[in-house]
């Protein structure tokens, strides 16, 4: 035997000893000799750390990381030698009955060893470990296959036959292309990768997520066609995005607005997007977009708060605006909102289910543009996934080769934006002869569609003021759409609230026994005062959720971390401007703009808007008192 091979399978074994790797190894091989089955083959996994086995013999960590099927053979040996000499197995007979398999736990911290398919040198021989990063957008399901020979199993009695499923994915920068930067460029391609999940690897990724992983790349020869898929080794979940903090500005606006628990949220709102709209123009519009932004989340979990906002405006151009999340997606008009189902693009016959629009969002908008150019069916689908935040695919077993159907249940965690252009739709904010008081005519939705969404907001804030500042930046983007029209957007960029999103929605927020006081009394007096015998109560039983939901949104983008009255009060005369939109007005009367009775142009205005919001309070605490009953909630003058 050649020295340098000896000495590599002499590193191997002691590599082994050192990590824990050969107790593992000597438990799998009890499991086996135990066993009543018979085996053609033995398969084992064996954790390495390549840095590790450098330092060890250079030699061996650049097989492992550059001919990782020669590293595998060299550890195929080494455990060949352990089972004979230690009798572990007592049926295995020759070493090519052992199938090694080495998942590298991480590899080295350099660009050589990150796969873009951009920079990728087209070397597809090589067969070497990369670590890549990727979005699901499908998922097919697992197929039978032979592991020694990579091909579909005819015999679902082989002992040798596991399970594999074909993954396709994205890189996560390619999600731009779905927020509506294009560069001017209406026109751009997006190239998705596959990756094969084998044996112990399947269904350990779910649509929608992103992952980073170790694999092999190789290439596949369908027809005429040649493409690139990715032999998965190891998979890990990405994790959330990290909260820096936020910008210096912020932080000195914050301790300006330090005495009232409403200046920083209105100010924010109020300079919000002026690369779209000039500062102050539909401001209980931008604080509500902030509000769902906030409540946006990264992590899985099963209660999550989800804000989804119909807004109701003859300028589509605010409802179009960017959003400031890293799963912020622009769904094109001409594709399918939710999964859908297809043939395996590689010739497998199998079902693939397409993640769409929705999934692509996961934990963060799904903006679907003018709600009313979905179809019906589309609408119904929408109206049932608000309610249950889920969807269900349904495989057709004989179109797709089993002999089964099938129906998977697939979670839909993000938040829905949409607007409806009230140039083109029935409208009215008159009373008329069969019409509330500041109800809005919106015949045109249905009516359980309209309550599935959380928020209805009608832009009809814009004074006379501000009409010609608007028309003014109007003209000066279409002239010069780089152009930063107001000092303000440079002193408050979008980098600046995207970090102060980050930060803010990562707050782990709680309710004070007060504000859960004062949520639950506003509950309870509304639904008896919108209640009759007819139609019986007219708030849906997520009413109640959505407040609390609301009420912390308020709480994060304060920057704190208890649930006061004051965010309880914003989050009421927010719902309750909603309820009065969907059902006419109530006894707890609320202005259409009671959130911003005011332009905010100075100190004054501000102390203007806190002395009228304490009015609101008081008035709150007077309609709880009247209307909830069994209510009590501690008035200022007790």
């Amino acid at each position: 035997m050649r020295p340098d091979l000896l000495r590599m399978k002499e590193v191997a074994l002691i590599y082994l000893d050192r990590s824990g790797g050969l107790q593992k190894f000597v438990d799998d091989c009890k499991r086996y000799n135990d066993s009543k089955q018979s085996y053609a083959v033995y398969r084992f996994i064996i954790s390495i750390n390549p840095s590790d086995i450098a330092e060890l013999d250079a030699a061996l960590g650049n097989q492992i990381l550059h001919k990782p099927m020669k590293a595998a053979q060299i550890f195929q040996s080494v455990c060949f030698i352990a089972i004979k000499t230690l009798s572990l197995i007592e049926q295995l007979q020759t070493e090519a009955q052992i199938n090694i398999v080495l998942k590298p736990t991480h590899l080295p911290p350099l660009p050589s060893y990150v796969l873009s398919l951009c920079e990728f040198p087209l070397d597809y021989m090589s067969q070497r470990f990369y670590m890549s990063e990727g979005i699901v957008i499908a998922m097919g399901t697992v197929t039978k296959y032979t592991q020694g020979a990579r091909f579909l199993c005819s015999e679902e009695t082989c002992p040798f036959s596991e399970d594999k499923q074909l993954v396709e994915m994205i890189d996560a920068k390619a999600l731009s292309a779905f927020q509506g930067y294009s560069n001017n460029k209406p026109h751009f391609r997006i190239q998705s990768f596959t990756v094969f999940l084998r044996d112990e690897l399947s269904n350990k990724m779910k649509i929608g997520n992103r992952y980073r992983f170790i694999g092999i790349p190789a290439c596949i020869q369908n027809c005429s066609q040649v493409t690139v898929c990715i032999e998965v080794n190891s998979i890990q979940l990405c994790s959330p995005e990290g909260t820096s903090g936020i910008s210096e500005n912020f932080k000195y606006l914050l301790s300006l607005t330090s005495s009232s628990c409403w200046r920083f949220t209105a100010i924010l709102a109020n300079i919000f997007a002026s690369q779209v709209v000039p500062p102050g123009t539909y401001n209980t519009l931008k604080l509500s977009i902030l509000l769902s932004l906030v409540q946006t989340c990264d992590r899985e979990r099963e209660t999550a708060d989800y804000l989804d906002l119909l807004i109701v405006t003859s300028d589509t151009l605010i409802a179009d605006s960017v959003c400031l999340v890293a799963r912020g997606i622009r769904h094109p008009a001409s594709n399918d909102i939710f999964p859908t189902v297809s043939k395996d693009k590689h010739g497998t016959g199998t079902a693939s289910i397409q993640a769409c629009s929705a999934l692509l969002a996961k934990g963060g908008i799904c903006f679907i543009g003018d709600l009313l150019s979905h179809k019906k069916d589309k609408l119904e689908l929408l109206q049932s996934v608000l309610e249950s935040r889920t969807t269900t695919v349904f495989i057709p077993g004989k179109k797709y080769g089993e002999d089964v159907d099938q129906q998977v249940i697939l979670p839909i965690q993000t938040s829905f934006w949409t607007f409806v252009d009230e140039d083109l739709s029935s409208k009215t904010y008159v009373q008329k002869d069969n019409t509330l008081i500041g109800k809005l005519d919106l015949r045109s939705i249905a009516a359980n569609l309209l309550d599935a969404f959380g928020l209805l907001i009608r832009c009809n804030e814009l004074s006379c003021q501000r009409a010609l500042p608007l028309l003014d930046h109007i003209m000066k983007k279409a002239i010069d759409p780089e152009e930063v029209p107001y000092t303000i957007s440079q002193q408050f960029r979008t980098q600046d609230y995207e970090e102060l999103i980050v930060f803010a929605k990562n707050l782990q927020v709680e309710l004070s026994s007060e504000a859960e006081r004062l949520i639950h009394g506003y509950y309870l007096a509304s639904r008896r005062v919108r209640t009759d015998s007819i139609h019986g109560s007219k708030l849906s039983t997520s009413a109640l959720k959505l407040l609390v939901s609301l009420s912390k949104a308020h709480t994060k983008l304060s920057l704190r971390k208890k649930v006061l009255e004051e965010d309880v009060l914003i989050a009421v005369l927010l719902f309750e401007s909603s309820l009065t939109l969907k059902h006419g007005a109530s006894v707890f009367c609320v202005a259409p703009n009671a959130v911003f009775p005011f332009d905010l142009i100075d100190e004054n205005s501000l102390q203007q808007r806190d002395v009228y919001l304490m009015q609101c309070h008081q008035q709150l605490l007077q309609f709880i008192a009247t209307y909830g009953p069994g209510t009590h909630v501690t008035t200022s003058e007790e």
